[in-house]
């Protein structure tokens, strides 16, 4: 915990190599301070078929799946962060978005919990 999950257009990893997307997404999660180092996991999709305004421009979409009790403010700085971040290094890329959910700890397990 947390889940960063990147959805892009394929052109966006003719831009930068997979690897440096991943680690300055981490890297910028991180220096919020809101996620221990080892916890945060991220993940990027290509997708080969997709439409954007029924068009072809690259895009990003970055979903953060967080454990709930973080603030509204917590969440925004972190979206905000990210995308500012993001937006350095693609400056052509027309469409970069984010957005933040909550994770219930009542109902979430992983291996280490069972």
């Amino acid at each position: 915990m947390p889940h960063f999950l990147i959805d892009c257009s394929p052109g966006v990893l003719k831009l930068k190599h997979a690897e440096d997307i991943l680690r300055e997404v981490h890297d910028t999660a991180e220096s919020t301070g809101l996620f221990k180092p080892g916890d945060i996991k991220v993940r990027i999709r290509p997708f080969e078929h997709y439409t954007v305004g029924n068009t072809k421009k690259d895009f990003l979409h970055v979903f953060g799946h967080i454990m709930q009790g973080r603030t509204t403010e917590q969440k925004a700085d972190l979206s905000k962060r990210i995308i500012t971040r993001l937006k350095e290094m693609f400056p052509e890329v027309p469409v970069i978005s984010m957005n933040v959910r909550d994770f219930e700890k009542a109902t979430y397990t992983n291996r280490k919990l069972i």
